[in-house]
């Protein structure tokens, strides 16, 4: 399986814990992808023209990053990481897409504050805010069910903290949310996270 990947891409990140959470990311041949660069032919690959894409070995492409982490908790984790039905499995999946939609938010509010800044809208860079603040509040208020079980979902959050601090450092989001601050400090301990700390290309 080849996962074409960009190492400061929150959403590689989290099908890379995955990865090594299931002990399968040597199974997976990484290959490195500018989408920025690329000038188009990407898209011959995955036509989102994004990272992370798993191209299989029957020449298939999985794309995105939940379409991904489902394939490789269905064919090779056994179904750890995601329960097959039932309060459970929603669970799981709602925390991803919180998890999803601060990533979202905090990759929009990248790409406007990287525009001239004539032409940077801070009404839209506060809007991703404010929905960043939502989500970390919900989070927050939910922090007790990630020590649960392992999950995408937890996953998912693990990586969408890690990112805020990635990206945005001086926007101190611990002060507000203590428990979940508390929470990530364990998590990020975790040899699968250690091994994808992101960077820059």
């Amino acid at each position: 399986m080849r996962l074409r990947f960009s190492p400061a891409s929150p959403y590689v990140r989290k099908v890379m814990v995955l990865a090594h959470e299931a002990g399968v990311s040597d199974a997976l041949d990484l290959v490195s992808t500018d989408v920025w660069g690329d000038k188009g032919a990407y898209r011959a690959v995955n036509p989102l023209g994004k990272v992370p894409a798993l191209e299989l070995d029957d020449g298939t492409v999985l794309f995105d990053s939940p379409v991904i982490c489902e394939y490789l908790n269905k064919a090779h984790c056994k179904g750890l990481f995601l329960p097959p039905e039932g309060p459970e499995r929603w669970a799981a999946r709602r925390l991803e897409a919180l998890a999803d939609g601060i990533l979202d938010a905090s990759v929009l509010q990248l790409l406007e504050s990287r525009r001239d800044p004539p032409q940077q809208s801070e009404g839209w860079i506060d809007r991703q805010q404010a929905t960043v603040d939502a989500a970390l509040d919900s989070l927050e208020d939910d922090a007790d069910m990630l020590d649960d079980r392992l999950t995408v979902g937890v996953i998912a959050a693990g990586c969408a903290l890690g990112y805020r601090d990635f990206r945005f450092p001086d926007l101190d989001w611990r002060e507000k949310h203590p428990r979940l601050a508390a929470w990530y400090a364990r998590f990020s301990e975790r040899p699968s996270m250690q091994a994808t700390v992101p960077r820059n290309p």
